[in-house]
């Protein structure tokens, strides 16, 4: 695990900002890279564009001096997790979720060993509340969980957590200053929540304790996208000083 204050020590405010680009295929991913031009230089590849061949973005981006955010939620055997990570590793992204199971994150600490690749554990899904989680589990609620998910994930070495802005202040709390921690359900004031039950500005997330904030409709649904954009980054920098 590298110290979370190295990769902070030197972030800009728009380098905070991933923009996911859920797109239907890798055409409109790249026209949606250009519309944004200057305005983001990390870019999350989700499972929708990756089953459409978005992979292969991922390499063309990192040649172009963009971050990437390989977002493919692994969780299955150890061996099949540690080997895809490696896999990963070789296309140039910055990040890779797994889900937040002992066995999966070990693996994939083990697969990223030396690639530079930073794993991030996912701990409860933004579009689940408490209720969906009793009906999936029947035992812990969405605070616990997280909580719970957070201590295992640090005990592992993974390098940091997907985990909403409802919870970010208290993970931050459980695991310190160690590791990262990536926000998605971010929606500007005012827009819509869509199908996200637990959603924040970028300026509560940041100030609950969000590192890296991801933002999708809101930017490339905008009419402008840069312009959308600009303005998280912003509200990314007001929240900051």
């Amino acid at each position: 695990m590298q110290p979370r204050v190295d990769e902070l020590s030197a972030l800009k405010p728009r380098e905070r900002l991933i923009v996911a680009l859920d797109a239907p295929d890798v055409g409109e991913a790249r026209r949606l890279v250009e519309r944004i031009g200057e305005g983001a230089v990390f870019y999350k590849i989700g499972m929708e564009l990756a089953y459409a061949g978005g992979l292969k973005l991922a390499p063309e981006l990192a040649s172009a001096g963009k971050q990437v955010f390989l977002d493919l939620k692994l969780h299955d055997i150890p061996n099949t997790v540690e080997r895809a990570t490696a896999q990963a590793a070789k296309l140039g992204a910055r990040f890779l979720t797994v889900h937040a199971y002992p066995q999966t994150m070990r693996a994939a600490v083990a697969g990223a060993k030396g690639s530079g690749m930073r794993i991030l554990a996912v701990t409860v899904l933004t579009s689940y509340d408490d209720a969906d989680l009793f009906e999936a589990c029947g035992r812990f609620g969405v605070v616990e969980t997280v909580r719970r998910r957070a201590e295992q994930a640090l005990a592992l070495g993974v390098d940091g957590l997907v985990a909403s802005a409802a919870e970010a202040a208290m993970v931050r709390r459980t695991v310190g200053d160690d590791m990262l921690l990536v926000t998605p359900g971010i929606r500007p004031a005012g827009a819509p929540a869509g199908d996200q039950k637990r959603v924040a500005t970028p300026a509560e997330a940041i100030l609950s304790g969000a590192d890296y904030l991801v933002v999708g409709r809101p930017v490339t649904q905008a009419s402008d996208p840069r312009a959308a954009a600009e303005a998280v980054v912003t509200e990314i920098a007001g929240a900051l000083t």
